[in-house]
């Protein structure tokens, strides 16, 4: 798991209803909200073309997630909100990108993302986080240690199959 300090993150957020006006500077990327990229996506350069450049969106939690489908190879970055830390549709966002549109870019969880939240944020296919002000980062790390593989029933996005015990 990545844990991004907003501080020092490559990803700026881009001003204006229009989305980017200009290409940005390198090594910083435009993050973009759902409404600018609608405005720009269709002139968005394709992966593998000379023009292309990173971007990401950054989708509410009310949103439904299909509204991606068609432009997950284009995206680098997808932004998943918890406002509440016990509201949890983005999670349900994030197992979508992951395991029905094969979305390879990076999954983020912002909002109210406490250190409680770490193992099923990783099972639900999040691999960056920027925790809340007063959660510590030693203690998230600890936190995606507590269960192995083989501490879940369920399967996941990495793991699709449950796990049963073994016969002794």
């Amino acid at each position: 798991m990545k844990f991004v300090d907003i501080h020092h993150d490559q990803w700026r957020t881009v001003g204006g209803e229009d989305g980017p006006v200009s290409h940005p500077p390198i090594k910083i990327y435009s993050l973009l909200t759902l409404g600018q990229w609608h405005a720009v996506r269709e002139q968005w350069p394709a992966p593998g073309t000379p023009d292309h450049k990173p971007v990401g969106v950054i989708v509410p939690n009310d949103t439904d997630i299909e509204t991606l489908e068609a432009d997950a190879a284009k995206l680098s970055l997808v932004v998943l909100n918890f406002p509440k830390w016990v509201d949890g549709r983005a999670y349900t966002q994030a197992h979508i990108l992951r395991s029905r549109y094969r979305f390879q870019g990076e999954i983020r969880a912002t909002g109210e993302v406490l250190v409680d939240m770490m193992s099923l944020l990783k099972r639900t296919g999040f691999d960056a986080v920027v925790l809340r002000g007063d959660q510590d980062r030693a203690a998230a790390e600890r936190a995606l240690g507590f269960f192995t593989a083989r501490g879940h029933y369920q399967g996941d996005v990495q793991v699709t199959k449950p796990v049963f015990a073994r016969s002794a």
